[in-house]
């Protein structure tokens, strides 16, 4: 029972890195339509931003993230602007082509600027928790923490102010929005600025509890769409939801078989819930 509950708290961490990176995913599928492949490296992109301010700059870990989401922010605008923008009206395998190729440029200039070697963020969190008999290192409590932080105040910003009043309004028909006065053109760079900010602290959670190389973006914008799918397209309870459900899935893959199978069992288990609920687990039904 106690390697259970134990087994079931180490998913909780990952799970809460999922949810960061579906979130920022099922944000601009779920209100432009776009199903941003080059979001993992990205993300990939910020840990890497920080790993550099920490390990050879000198910089403190808790200025580097700060510094790090800002930058996420505004590499997430010029996505759009840039990118996405140019080719909104026209046939969505545009959009589709260009994440594509996004996706290859971005994993090439994380190549090239950071190198092909594994690099963990050190962060100096060497403490291990015991509550009850199951241990919690340090950086998986803030990872958890940090998560839930993020999600609540994402949560009120989408609920609870103008711009995410007219966000929600684009997201539910863009053309009553424009007849209301909002203004269209904007929205799309703050849910991208929104969506990198996201997956920039899921990149770096990843370098600080794992590492970060060249094709774990990729890997985690996978993992990134099996939740989306999972919870529900476009639902961000669904996101919250389908990432901690493939986290726990995960983990208790890897500690009562083997990690070598936590994948697949994850994907298993996925496959089956979308047998039996194909809308997803918080998807309307159509």
């Amino acid at each position: 029972m106690l390697e259970l509950v134990q087994q079931i708290t180490n998913g909780v961490a990952i799970g809460s890195v999922y949810v960061l990176i579906a979130l920022g995913l099922t944000t601009v599928f779920g209100i432009l339509g776009i199903a941003h492949f080059a979001h993992g490296s990205v993300s990939m992109f910020g840990g890497y931003l920080v790993y550099v301010l920490v390990a050879f700059q000198g910089v403190s870990l808790w200025l580097a993230i700060p510094v790090a989401l800002v930058v996420g922010m505004g590499v997430g605008a010029l996505i759009e602007f840039l990118a996405y923008r140019p080719v909104r009206n026209a046939n969505h395998i545009n959009a589709f082509i260009i994440a594509l190729g996004l996706t290859m440029m971005v994993e090439g200039l994380n190549l090239q600027f950071f190198g092909a070697d594994q690099v963990v963020i050190p962060t100096g969190f060497d403490r291990v928790f015991e509550i009850a008999g199951v241990t919690i290192p340090e950086t998986r409590l803030y990872v958890v923490l940090a998560a839930t932080v993020l999600v609540i105040a994402m949560t009120a910003f989408v609920e609870g102010t103008k711009t995410g009043q007219a966000i929600r309004a684009v997201a539910q028909n863009r053309d009553a929005a424009i007849l209301m006065g909002v203004n269209v053109r904007s929205i799309p760079l703050i849910v991208f600025a929104m969506s990198t900010m996201l997956g920039v602290a899921a990149g770096v959670m990843v370098g600080s509890l794992f590492a970060i190389a060249p094709g774990v973006g990729e890997a985690m914008v996978v993992k990134g769409f099996a939740v989306l799918i999972l919870g529900g397209l476009g639902s961000i309870p669904g996101a919250i939801i389908g990432g901690l459900v493939l986290g726990v899935t995960e983990a208790l893959a890897a500690g009562f078989l083997s990690s070598a199978y936590k994948d697949v069992i994850a994907f298993v288990v996925m496959i089956v819930v979308l047998l039996f609920r194909p809308q997803g687990l918080l998807g309307g039904a159509k």
